[in-house]
């Protein structure tokens, strides 16, 4: 019997700890801060927004000169027009009294000029806009794409699948508004506006400093509306993504919903999200309304006392009847862009809040990071594939809980098939998760081969260690690809091939389109045991030094179980192997066994050693040969 070296304090944990499980007490007895995990928002720095909105427009800068420049343009064409009409009044009227109608003439040709430019300008503004806007949310979706494929397996266990589907469509949409009719909205505001300003300057100068002196209130509204609609806006985000995870998660698991006619209880509690949802967006509009009030009010006032004051100007002799009309045009342009500005706020609220939401997920480093300098796997020295696997004073705990493996070492020479046995939570599986670097350990280091897995890239560490789980997860798609998804290279003989061998290529040849079949989403066209048989074959195909088999039967049927027993055989040959074993007759297969308990490895040995002891594995042993009696 081999014997394992193992040390740990007295007391350490027996189980391993759901991940993401909320606040947990320390090893002093005190509650621990929450998992900031639970949280809509994750950690990142402060300017992690603005970072990332200048990351992703940063390529396009001559485009955003372009549209800028394209836009000031057609903001000159449309606020000429006014200027026009006060030389008309006050210049080509007189001028045709007196019988000299070309300075009209030019002016009208002048006022159609720019209407003509205005619209031309436009189209081509919207359309260089429109280049800008797609290219940068095609970009953010791809990194949100990259980035959430990149997190670790630790990060997935924490955060919600539904909040990343969130994180994806419901705030890339909010974005896209934003860019679409928000951002155009807003240049072309203050581009009016500072047009306008100099243009009133230049007509009178009382008159300018009035209107720009009125922009005093209106500041302050938006300042207000700006600082309680953020409140309101990032609660709304919150709401919506609570209702998208909510109807993920329920159809994720829509059989045991369906079995344990958990229909009415999630019809309730989806209703109470839905309401919250609603409630946020009914205070999102109230807002928006106090504010439009507000400003149309204050609008209004400074128009009236405007024009009321230019007029007794007029009066008086010391304005000119043209000013005046082109100042009160002016003027109410000057306003006119209010609603827009609150429908722009608006817009920016609510992509300001989503967007604080993407650059927390894209702020999330990779926990298992790639090394600064790979290192690539030595030549293989025996004649099988198999390479040798040590663990050297290895521990590990989760982030949000105390110790699961204490230290401890752990030599599987190369080709030797482990068979790894226990009661759940013994921390069978968490072995298994570190020498797929799926986590990496506390403390110590994995070696393949002599190489630290750390010190190895994602695509040598994948080619070197593959692991086939229970749930033998297929994507939508035909079989073929199913199979050759650890080598897309490979031709249809060698996929043929690899299914022959592991016993998968009869049930495959019967189905509609043989190997083109298309399993549907999760592989549900197909059984459980025929999923685990692909799985063999796409581990088979992939042709790794070490597989690592996570309970690979626990769902199968007798005869299902025979066939991928079976199967086993032909994908373990002479690869180093880890089996995590929850059925006994897993066992049979392997030329060495692990006993684990409490995260150590208590028995270490031969099947047939450890049968003919009198610890933990014969005692499992004897009990399920009673059971098959």
């Amino acid at each position: 019997m081999t014997t394992v070296s193992t040390t740990s304090p007295a007391g350490s944990g027996s189980a391993e700890p759901e991940p993401g499980a909320g606040p947990r007490e320390d090893s002093g007895g005190g509650a621990r801060e929450p998992d900031p995990f639970d949280r809509d928002v994750l950690p990142a720095p402060k300017d992690a927004p603005r970072a990332l909105l200048r990351s992703l427009l940063g390529p396009h800068r001559a485009r955003v000169a372009w549209a800028f420049l394209l836009l000031l343009a057609q903001q000159a064409a449309v606020q000429g027009s006014p200027l026009l009409v006060a030389f008309a009044i006050d210049d080509a009227v007189p001028a045709l009294r007196d019988g000299n109608n070309g300075p009209l003439f030019a002016l009208a040709a002048a006022y159609a000029l720019c209407a003509l430019a205005s619209g031309g300008l436009q189209h081509a503004f919207v359309h260089a806009a429109a280049r800008i806007n797609q290219s940068v949310l095609l970009e953010l979706r791809g990194r949100i794409y990259r980035h959430a494929q990149a997190l670790s397996v630790d990060f997935h266990d924490r955060y919600t699948s539904g909040r990343l589907i969130s994180r994806a469509t419901t705030d890339v949409e909010a974005l896209r508004e934003l860019l679409d009719e928000g951002l155009q909205e807003l240049l072309g505001v203050a581009v009016s506006v500072a047009y306008i300003a100099l243009l009133l300057l230049y007509l009178d100068l009382g008159l300018g400093g009035a209107a720009l002196a009125s922009f005093v209130p209106l500041y302050l509204l938006v300042r207000s509306f700006q600082k309680r609609s953020m409140r309101v806006f990032r609660k709304r985000s919150t709401a919506m993504a609570a209702v998208i995870v909510k109807f993920a998660e329920t159809l994720n698991g829509i059989r045991p919903v369906q079995s344990f006619r958990r229909e009415r209880a999630n019809d309730e509690a989806f209703a109470r999200l839905n309401h919250a949802h609603l409630r946020s967006n009914g205070d999102a509009i109230l807002e928006m309304a106090r504010y439009v009030v507000s400003s149309r009010l204050t609008a209004n006032i400074v128009v009236a006392a405007i024009v009321l004051w230019g007029a007794y100007r007029v009066a008086d002799g010391t304005l000119a009847l043209g000013a005046l009309a082109a100042a009160a045009l002016y003027v109410r342009r000057l306003y006119d862009p209010i609603d827009r500005l609150a429908m722009f706020l608006n817009s920016y609220q609510s992509a300001a809040a989503s967007l604080e939401k993407i650059a927390g997920l894209l702020a999330q480093a990779p926990g298992i990071p790639e090394p600064a300098r790979p290192r690539e796997l030595p030549a293989a020295r025996g004649t099988g594939p198999g390479r040798p696997v040590v663990f050297e004073r290895v521990s590990f705990g989760y982030r949000t809980g105390g110790e699961v493996l204490p230290p401890f070492d752990l030599t599987i020479p190369a080709g030797q098939t482990v068979a790894v046995v226990g009661a759940t939570g013994a921390g069978k599986s968490t072995l298994a998760k570190l020498l797929a670097r799926f986590y990496d350990p506390t403390a110590g280091r994995v070696l393949l081969d002599g190489t630290d897995l750390r010190d190895l890239s994602a695509p040598e560490l994948r080619r070197g260690v593959v692991m086939v789980t229970q749930e033998s997860f297929l994507f939508s798609g035909t079989v073929a690809e199913n199979i050759a998804l650890g080598r897309p290279e490979a031709t249809r003989a060698e996929i043929e091939q690899a299914a022959k061998a592991i016993g998968a290529h009869d049930f495959i040849a019967a189905l509609p389109d043989g190997y083109d079949t298309d399993v549907r989403k999760r592989g549900s066209r197909i059984s459980a045991g025929q999923r685990q048989l692909v799985s063999f074959a796409r581990a088979l195909l992939a042709d790794p030094a070490v597989l690592i088999l996570d309970e690979a039967t626990s769902s199968l049927d007798v005869p299902g179980e025979q066939a991928v027993q079976r199967a086993m055989h032909t994908v373990l040959g002479d690869r180093t192997a880890v089996v995590i074993a929850h059925r006994l007759s897993t066992v049979e297969v392997a030329d060495r066994v692990l006993v684990m308990a409490d995260g150590r490895i208590v028995e270490d040995g031969t099947p047939a050693e450890l049968i003919a002891g009198e610890g933990r594995f014969a005692q499992l042993h004897h009990a399920w040969r009673e059971s098959l009696a």
